[in-house]
Order: C-alpha cells, then sequence, then structure tokens
C-alpha cells in the first residue's frame, strides 16, 4: 500500500513536472500540417490544369513586379534626388548648379541603367535557362528582384539608387525570360498559348501603367521607403509560392531532355530575326516618349502636374483590348499573326506622327492610346511566334529565344532615356515622332517575310543550314509517337494472322519506308 501510494504522486505529477513535451508535440503538429498543406499544394499543381493556372499565375506576378519596381520611381526620383542636390549645395560638399543641370541625365541614366545590364545578362541568362530548366531560374531571379527593392527601400545616394536600378536588371533578365519561356513550354496548343502570353502582356501593361500612381500616392502619405516594401513583400510572397508549388530544386526532369539551340544560331534564323526587330521598332517611340513628352507638355500646352501623371492611364484599357482582339483572332485565323503585327505597327506609326500635333491634354490621350493598341496588337501576335518557330525550326526549348525577345525590348529602353533628350534638343520633338512613326510604318511590309510561318512543319533541311546537332525537341517527340503507333498496329496485324500457333510474319515495311521518306533526319 506504502509502495503503491508514494508511486501513485510520482504518477500523477510526472506529466506537470517535465512541460518541454507539450510545446514540442504542439510544434511538431503544426509542421506536420504545414508540411500536409504543401503536399496537397504539391500535388494539386501536378495536375495539368491547375499546373497551368498556378504557373501562369505565378509568372503574371512576376511580370507585375518587374515593371512596377520599373516605373515606380518616376514620381519619387526626381524630388529625391533634387533633395539630395540641396542638402549637398546647402553642406557645401557640391557644386548646387553644376548637379542641378545634370539631373535630368542622372534621371535618364537611372532609368536606362537597367535596361543596359538587362541587354548585357541576357544571352548568360538564355543559355542558363536552356540548360537547367525554366524553375531554378525563375527564383533566382525573384530572389535578386527582392534584393533590388530592398535596396531601393535603403538607398541614401544617387550611387545606392543606380546599383539598385543595375541589380534589377539582373533579376529581370533570369525572372522575365524564364517566366515568359515557362509559359511557353506548358501551353503547347498555339490558341491557349497566346492567351497565356496576352494574360501576361496584360500584366505587364498594368504595372507600367499603375507603378506611377501607387508610387506617387504612397510616397507622398507614407514615406519613400514604403512603395518598395511593399512591392518586396509581394516578392517575396510569390518566391515562396513558386518553392512551395513549382518544387524547382527537387526536380530532375531536365536531365532527359534536349539540350536548347544556341542564342546566336537563334539569331541567324532569319524568321526570328524579323520577329526581333519588329519587337524592337514598335517599342522605340514608347521607350523615347516617356522621359520627354513631360517637359513638351508643360511647355506647349502649360500641362499641370496632375495631367501630365494621368496622361498614360487610359492608355491601359486600349492595350488591354488589342491584347483580347489578338487573341481572339489568332484562334480563328492562326496564318494571319504577321498581318496582325504589321496593322500594329502601322497604328503605332501613325499615332506617333500625330503626337506633335497635339494642343490640348486630352488629345495627347488619343495618340498615346493608339500606340498602346499597336503595341499589344504586335507583341501578342509575334511572342507566340517567337515559340512556334522554336518548334518547327529549332528545338523546343524557350530559354534563348525569348531572352531575344527581352534584348529586342531591352535595345529600345536603354537607348530612350539617354538618347531622347538629346534628339528632342538638337532636332525637335516634332522631327523625334515623325521619324519613329516613319520607322513604324516602313518596316511592317518586313513582316510579309512571316506570312508563310502558320504552314511551316519540322524539316531537318531547314534546321541543317543553322544547326549542328540532330534535330530533337517537339518534332522528334512526333516522329517517335508515329514510329510506335506503326508498331502497335503491326502488332495487332501479326495477332490476327495467329493460326494454329504458327505465326506468320508480315512484312516489317514499315521500317524500310521509314528509313527512305525520313533518310535526311538520321
Amino acid at each position: 500500500m506504502e509502495a503503491e501510494a508514494s508511486a501513485g504522486p510520482a504518477a500523477d505529477h510526472g506529466p506537470d513536472l517535465d512541460p518541454g513535451p507539450g510545446p514540442a508535440r504542439e510544434a511538431a503538429g503544426k509542421l506536420s500540417r504545414l508540411g500536409e498543406v504543401r503536399e496537397r499544394l504539391a500535388g494539386a499543381a501536378r495536375q495539368p490544369a491547375a499546373e497551368k493556372g498556378i504557373v501562369l499565375a505565378i509568372v503574371c506576378v512576376v511580370l507585375l513586379l518587374d515593371n512596377m519596381l520599373y516605373m515606380v520611381i518616376v514620381p519619387i526620383v526626381p524630388d529625391y534626388l533634387e533633395g539630395l542636390r540641396k542638402a549637398g549645395a546647402g553642406s557645401g560638399t557640391g557644386n548646387g548648379s553644376s548637379t542641378e543641370g545634370n539631373l535630368e541625365l542622372q534621371i535618364g541614366v537611372l532609368f536606362a541603367s537597367k535596361a543596359i545590364v538587362q541587354l548585357l545578362v541576357n544571352p548568360l541568362s538564355g543559355t542558363f535557362i536552356d540548360r537547367v530548366g525554366y524553375d531554378v531560374p525563375l527564383v533566382i531571379g525573384l530572389a535578386v528582384m527582392f534584393a533590388s527593392t530592398l535596396t531601393f527601400a535603403l538607398a541614401e545616394s544617387y550611387g545606392s539608387l543606380l546599383a539598385a536600378r543595375g541589380i534589377q536588371g539582373v533579376g529581370s533578365a533570369f525572372a522575365d525570360t524564364s517566366g515568359l519561356a515557362l509559359i511557353a513550354d506548358r501551353f503547347a496548343g498555339e490558341a491557349e498559348r497566346s492567351k497565356a502570353l496576352g494574360v501576361a502582356l496584360a500584366f505587364i501593361s498594368f504595372g507600367s501603367l499603375a507603378a506611377p500612381p501607387f508610387g506617387g500616392v504612397l510616397y507622398q502619405f507614407a514615406g519613400r521607403r514604403v512603395p518598395f516594401l511593399v512591392l518586396a513583400a509581394v516578392c517575396l510572397a510569390d518566391g515562396v509560392a513558386c518553392l512551395l508549388v513549382l518544387e524547382p530544386f527537387s526536380r530532375r526532369e531536365r536531365a532527359n531532355m534536349p539540350v536548347g539551340t544556341p542564342i546566336h544560331r537563334l539569331m541567324l534564323d532569319p524568321y526570328v530575326a524579323v520577329v526581333a526587330g519588329a519587337l524592337a521598332i514598335c517599342n522605340i517611340p514608347l521607350a523615347f516618349l516617356e522621359p520627354t513628352v513631360a517637359e513638351w507638355m508643360e511647355r506647349s500646352m502649360g500641362a499641370s502636374r496632375w495631367q501630365i501623371g494621368m496622361t498614360w492611364f487610359p492608355a491601359f484599357f486600349p492595350h488591354v483590348l488589342g491584347v483580347y482582339l489578338t487573341v481572339k483572332l489568332a484562334a480563328k485565323y492562326p496564318h494571319l499573326q504577321w498581318f496582325y503585327g504589321a496593322v500594329g505597327m502601322v497604328c503605332i506609326g501613325a499615332s506617333s506622327c500625330t503626337v506633335p500635333a497635339c494642343r490640348t491634354f486630352g488629345q495627347l490621350m488619343v495618340p498615346l492610346c493608339g500606340i498602346c493598341l499597336g503595341i499589344a496588337l504586335v507583341d501578342t501576335a509575334l511572342l507566340p511566334t517567337l515559340a512556334f518557330l522554336v518548334d518547327v525550326r529549332h528545338v523546343s526549348v524557350y530559354g534563348s529565344v525569348y531572352a531575344i525577345a527581352d534584348i529586342s525590348y531591352c535595345v529600345a529602353y536603354a537607348a530612350g532615356p539617354v538618347l531622347a533628350g538629346k534628339i528632342v534638343h538638337d532636332l525637335g520633338f516634332a522631327q523625334l515622332n515623325l521619324a519613329m512613326g516613319l520607322a513604324n510604318v516602313l518596316y511592317a511590309p518586313a513582316l510579309l517575310l512571316l506570312r508563310d510561318v502558320s504552314s511551316l512543319r519540322p524539316s531537318y533541311s531547314e534546321r541543317d543550314l543553322l544547326l549542328d546537332d540532330r534535330p530533337a525537341g517537339l518534332y522528334q517527340a512526333v516522329k517517335t509517337e508515329q514510329k510506335d503507333r506503326k508498331r502497335r498496329e503491326l502488332c495487332a496485324t501479326l495477332d490476327n494472322q495467329h493460326d494454329g500457333g504458327v505465326r506468320t510474319f508480315a512484312p516489317a515495311s514499315f521500317d524500310e519506308e521509314e528509313e527512305s521518306s525520313g533518310g535526311e533526319y538520321a
């Protein structure tokens, strides 16, 4: 009895004397539930339909963030640099007048630095994406963009702003290119690929046009750092979603995938070169107008600050309309993609030529809407065409070809902020717009070279001009499927010919036919 009595309290108070297992079990339970949620998300993401939707959402957020970070500094940087100039002049550490004279140049270099760095990194990022796949570079790009956004938030000098801009260019070279390539890879059908890329382009447009008012409001009422901290939080959330859902570092599928065509060989493809030229030229009016139209509006029509800030916002709606129309038309008439791009370039050219004739704020909105409508037509028609060209003429790996598209954009946006002011000063605002409009109209007939692209079929005789390797990718997959189907048909024929345990073999003529008709592919 005494032993039982002495044992009883020890047994009763045992759990109370060791509080550790309770919190430990609770933490283990939370981790287990988190793991279960992660497994459910990963399992849902592995379903084809769900995976496409999640991939599209992640890429759209990436493109939205990149373009918002590019444009959010528009209302912030001039005032911030002016404050730095006054502080330097007041402390006697700098020449106020010379800094004021260089302010426009500093802003132009700051805007162009991102595109210049992105232009230099894109050839490397495209090759890297082709080798390792699309998921890992996307995560790398998001991580670099997150670092860039934090650098913007903490920047205290022009040099730190310039460094943040350069870091953003590196992140964009990986994130934007891998994102577009990932969409092209997951959405294999031409109609759904055009639709998915159109949605991505709509997010690009929304990010570019919504960022200035977003940054201006938060800058005025919450401080300079808040817009960048908000974008950094969204970037971090998108990166976590990418890690949880796509599981980029756990996949090894690329080990058995073909190596993509080198970027320098893609540039030699005449069809790819025509598309790249169209993408660069159609974006020149937008890239050259953004740094010059505000000063011209103040000088020619006495526009106020809110009018200058709202000038581009209505252009979002015709851009989305252009994306919608092109996607719908491409689904019905896919062989006219080149025509939609040509119409877009003519629309850009005509609108650019009419900009100098505007005399009021409302009149200026019309040609700016026309420029954005035309850009939507060109981008939505030609970006899927790049993926199709890779499918039929090269290897179905899309990193390098979308790096070329990114390079085309960067050429325009690297030259615009640096050269536009100089051209306006030497030649005039009207001459600049007429030259840009004429360039678009004159380049539009070059898209006639793409009129037969939709009828192209995979052919080694075409690829042999550009490639030394055996054809792989989509074409090889189709040929393998055809061979497997013929073998299955032959086996079924042999089974039907079974007679009394003695099998009569039919002539294996399909192998000879395969060799004779496809000998050039061997």
